[in-house]
């Protein structure tokens, strides 16, 4: 979808409304059956909102609630682009009761002086994003680590209360307490009576975002007033002496040097709702994980057995199951949505959880896969500008959860049970979660070193480093000179991950922290093996040798992927494949895909001999004719000039191999239409950045509103990480295109391999890792 765009157009409906109601929306659009029955108090929405929507997801994205009086929104595309235009769709109404309250309820609510206002969640610009930056530092990654020796203390504490009692209520016994305890020691605030804060902070969340019957109203209310002066008596307190560490009395200070910013009326507001998003979401988020985690136990016992995939498992956790199903927004202007016509002042529900379910955007979207590499894509923390301050404090409480779950309880399970939620809109979370286990199992009995955490904590988004699987090497056989070809499986016998040609994965080397990348060079349409081949280079960096002399039929490798950048145009009328050496592996599945297609194809290959060209006999038996060899023993060469002689616009030319057989071939394809030539890289040029021969720059994050320096001495994905901008990241040399950000503005200086020379002279992209800024400035959308 293209960004909402301003209406000025009659109000349209670009759906069939056959089983339409009888009702009709503010636009005029009649109200389709389903979209009148839309309730999301009731427990269809409570137990799995993305399946209560899913009709509207797949044949009606954008629908008016008349039960509601809000459009909802229900498609990825559509609530990103919401999120990343905050002056078209005002945060205004974030934190307005979603159910009116009664003259009752607001006469309690006065009474205790309740006066709640704008905070980071529900405020407009100008006045918002100055309050943001004066307040972010706290929450960027370096100032976060500091509370992790205190999490993992509580996590352990926490666990050791019940570990020999064979049965507990998670939610009760501690993913409630210990996200509160974080959240108050956080926020500076002395630890109080938890009992009573979940009280408030449920009350909190039934005024702003549930349906209350009028007497609950009541109740409520004064819970919510009690609320409200105990964050004033906490705050006042606090005056008394802003220097002790804490969020609040971070703001305090900065009240003091921008009182024009941060002022009275604010800091009241945002410590009652500070200690309701510091810790309520994270504490539904973690309950959610657990609950989900224990209902796939192959995925559970994947990060018992290997830590390392539980930041990722988080990610996918989050975008799975979430623990804020739904935000609202206020359209301030006529605007389209989805090709729905939204009036002026309408107001908007955006499903989240909808939206991290939709196909569009995650392949196989309700399959729970914690190596999803594009998991961290979820909107749970929202997008742009309003994004979660605190996301990465939640991400580091659930990491560290997991982890001490999963060292000292991995034989733990789900009890029989009923879930149930407290109803409204926004937070999701069951209210109970038991778990049973057999004590007599429990792996610190016989071993204390369980007790010692084996995962280092990722603050911040996962890199692609955090999404490995473990594969077992079925057969490791020459396939040439020097050359091995590896067989790789899943232990299970589960199938791999679909792949197409072009695609390559990471493997490990062991425990050496090397890791290299290996064309799959098998056929695409066998879905349980990867097939590699790798050449032995004594003059290279170490992962060659390491395969050559350690890998063994029955062994076990960690890998990532498959992720392709170098992919098969599988509409083009003729192709001419070019390979050097062991840049055979990709072009080798080009091909056989080609001839499966009916492509006419031509497949050029050269080496040094034919005994040390790979897969030699495996192509000539495929290929026949179509296959022309150049061994240098026997005095042939392919000449590059003779055979790219002739452009034609509907040839596509692939190759992959030495950086000089690459570089000639660009010459030869000068006169061809641009990028008529693709190529792949195994080698990247990029030297360690040397300060002394670049400049810094500034970068505008359009969608966030804020300026980010990067100096010389720093690549741009470093500032935007300390920045607690979330940029995914593989191999941070220019080569894998996992960092690719989108450029609006300014001159790029490209310095990857991934981009084509369109792409490039385009100006639309860059890579983080290593590309910068040709002068002094550039605007990205992040």
């Amino acid at each position: 979808m293209s960004d909402p765009t301003p209406d000025s157009s009659p109000a349209q409906c670009p759906f069939s409304h056959a089983a339409a109601s009888a009702q009709v929306s503010p636009s005029g659009c009649p109200v389709s059956a389903r979209a009148a029955e839309f309730d999301p108090f009731g427990d269809g929405y409570q137990q799995d909102p993305p399946e209560y929507v899913r009709w509207a997801r797949e044949q009606e994205p954008v629908f008016y609630s008349p039960r509601l009086g809000y459009w909802v929104v229900t498609r990825y595309d559509d609530i990103k682009a919401i999120f990343r235009d905050n002056i078209t769709f005002s945060p205004s109404i974030a934190l307005e009761k979603i159910t009116p309250t009664g003259s009752e309820a607001n006469a309690v609510l006065a009474s205790y002086g309740y006066a709640m206002n704008r905070t980071l969640v529900n405020e407009d610009e100008p006045a918002h994003m100055p309050r943001r930056r004066v307040l972010m530092e706290p929450f960027t990654p370096e100032q976060l680590k500091h509370h992790e020796p205190m999490v993992r203390r509580l996590a352990r504490e926490y666990v050791d209360r019940f570990i020999d009692d064979g049965r507990a209520d998670l939610v009760d016994q501690m993913l409630w307490e210990v996200p509160l305890t974080v959240a108050l020691h956080f926020l500076g605030v002395p630890e109080e009576d938890m009992d009573m804060l979940r009280k408030y902070s449920i009350a909190h969340t039934v005024n702003t975002w549930g349906r209350p019957k009028p007497q609950e109203q009541i109740e409520v209310a004064h819970a919510v007033g009690n609320f409200w002066q105990f964050a004033g008596k906490v705050l006042d307190k606090m005056r008394q002496d802003p220097s002790q560490p804490g969020w609040m009395q971070y703001g305090l200070r900065k009240q003091q040097t921008h009182p024009e910013v941060v002022t009275d009326s604010y800091l009241h507001s945002m410590m009652m709702a500070g200690i309701v998003a510091a810790h309520e979401t994270t504490a539904n988020a973690s309950a959610n994980a657990m609950k989900l985690l224990l209902q796939h136990p192959d995925a559970w016992r994947e990060i018992c057995e290997d830590p390392s995939l539980i930041p990722n498992a988080v990610e996918e956790c989050l975008r799975h199951n979430g623990s804020v199903a739904a935000w609202r927004r206020l359209a301030t202007k006529a605007v389209t949505v989805g090709g729905v016509a939204i009036p002026e002042g309408a107001k908007l529900l955006i499903v989240m959880s909808s939206a991290n379910h939709d196909e569009r955007h995650f392949a196989d979207a309700d399959l729970f896969d914690i190596r999803r590499e594009n998991a961290s894509d979820q909107l749970t923390f929202g997008y742009g500008a309003h994004q979660c301050m605190g996301k990465n404090l939640a991400r580091m409480e659930m990491q560290i959860f997991l982890d001490e779950f999963a060292r000292r309880l991995p034989h733990m399970r789900l009890a029989e049970q009923q879930f149930t939620y407290v109803p409204n809109t926004s937070f999701r979370g069951p209210e109970h979660l038991w778990v049973e286990w057999d004590p007599r199992q429990n792996p610190e009995r016989t071993d204390p070193g369980v007790l010692e955490s084996r995962m280092a904590v990722r603050i911040g988004e996962p890199s692609g480093h955090a999404i490995n699987r473990t594969v077992v090497v079925q057969s490791v056989s020459p396939a040439g000179e020097d050359i091995v070809r590896l067989r790789l499986a899943s232990p299970d016998g589960r199938p791999l991950p679909r792949w197409a040609p072009g695609s390559h994965i990471d493997v490990e080397c062991g425990d050496t922290g090397v890791s290299r990348q290996y064309s799959l060079c098998g056929d695409p349409a066998e879905p349980a093996v990867f097939e590699i081949a790798v050449l032995r280079e004594a003059q290279g960096r170490g992962g060659s040798l390491w395969m050559h002399e350690n890998v063994r039929a029955g062994d076990r490798l960690r890998i990532r992927g498959p992720r392709n950048h170098f992919r098969l145009d599988e509409t083009v009328k003729r192709a001419i494949f070019i390979a050097g050496g062991i840049g055979i592996t990709p072009i080798s599945a080009m091909a056989r895909r080609a001839k499966a297609l009916g492509i006419d194809y031509q497949l050029h290959y050269s080496g040094r001999s034919r005994r040390s060209m790979a897969l030699l006999d495996e192509l000539a038996e495929l290929h026949g004719e179509r296959l022309h060899v150049y061994a240098k023993d026997e005095g042939r060469r392919n000449d590059f000039p003779a055979l790219l002689a002739r452009p034609d616009a509907d040839t596509q030319i692939y190759a992959c191999g030495p950086v000089r057989m690459l570089d000639a071939l660009s010459a030869s394809c000068a006169a061809w239409p641009a990028d008529a030539l693709r190529v792949e890289h195994f080698q990247s040029t990029l030297s360690k950045l040397d300060p002394t021969h670049e400049h810094a720059f500034e970068v505008t994050l359009k969608d966030s509103g804020i300026t980010v320096h990067v100096p010389a001495d720093q690549t741009l994905l470093s500032a935007l990480r300390a920045a607690n901008i979330d940029v995914q990241s593989d191999c941070e040399e220019g080569l894998c295109g996992s960092c690719e950000v989108r450029v609006l503005e300014g001159e790029v200086d490209h310095r990857d391999v991934v981009l084509t020379r369109a792409e490039r002279e385009a100006n639309g992209k860059m890579m983080a890792c290593c590309s910068r800024a040709c002068g002094k400035r550039l605007v990205l959308e992040l």
